[in-house]
């Protein structure tokens, strides 16, 4: 797999540790159209998924020549799903980076975990089970159908509309203002979402992505 000198969107990725987590990314990536090569260092996991992925093969991804001889430097994006060996996951980050790897996103079991990849260099970390846990939590304590928060503070939510934003425009509900969020589209029951705007008309039963900082998109969700 040649390496290109911009990411593109269907590059090729290297997925290393085929446990849970590193399984189901590297399944998502080839339902997206990347050819991905798969690295684990248990030859039955590399037989198991023999004929899943575009390539799978077994090494030590702790060592950067075995992570050479595989090819690992002709990919600019690389996946470390590797989670309870903690020495084993930085080492393999910091052997992709040595090797020029442009992005590495790494999974964390912890917040320690995390800063460690962090410091040695990772891209992207990536801690799933604690994400997943806060997004559940806003999903079952609130009007959230969804919730997406990002690193900076910033975060995304799918809400049945507030009392306060019914049978009115946009204009005239001035959420913006009142509540610090946007509202960037509005769904009305079987019709599909539209971009909002000034004169967007909000009725009951209405679905309305907002976005904004953390604290303020959950304090406008939980007014309905």
């Amino acid at each position: 797999m040649a390496k290109k000198k911009d990411t593109a969107p269907n590059a090729p990725v290297i997925v290393l540790g085929l446990g849970r987590f590193g399984t189901a990314v590297a399944r998502s990536l080839v339902h997206l159209g990347h050819d991905v090569l798969a690295v684990d260092e248990r030859p039955e996991i590399v037989q198991r998924y023999a004929s899943d992925f575009t390539h799978v093969v077994a090494a030590d991804t702790t060592d950067t020549e075995a992570l050479r001889q595989i090819g690992a430097e002709q990919f600019e994006v690389a996946v470390v799903g590797i989670g309870t060996d903690i020495e084993a996951s930085v080492l393999t980050v910091l052997g992709l980076l040595d090797l020029g790897v442009k992005e590495v996103w790494a999974k964390a079991i912890s917040g320690k975990h995390a800063a460690i990849l962090e410091r040695v260099g990772a891209t992207h970390v990536i801690r799933p089970e604690s994400q997943m846990g806060k997004r559940v939590a806003h999903l079952v304590t609130g009007t959230m159908t969804d919730f997406i928060e990002f690193d900076d503070g910033f975060a995304i939510a799918r809400t049945r509309a507030p009392e306060c934003t019914v049978d009115r425009t946009l204009t005239d509900s001035d959420v913006r203002r009142k509540y610090g969020v946007t509202i960037v589209g509005v769904k009305t029951r079987g019709q599909d979402f539209t971009y909002a705007q000034a004169d967007t008309f909000v009725t009951t039963g209405d679905e309305l992505i907002v976005s904004g900082p953390t604290s303020k998109v959950e304090e406008y969700c939980a007014l309905g």
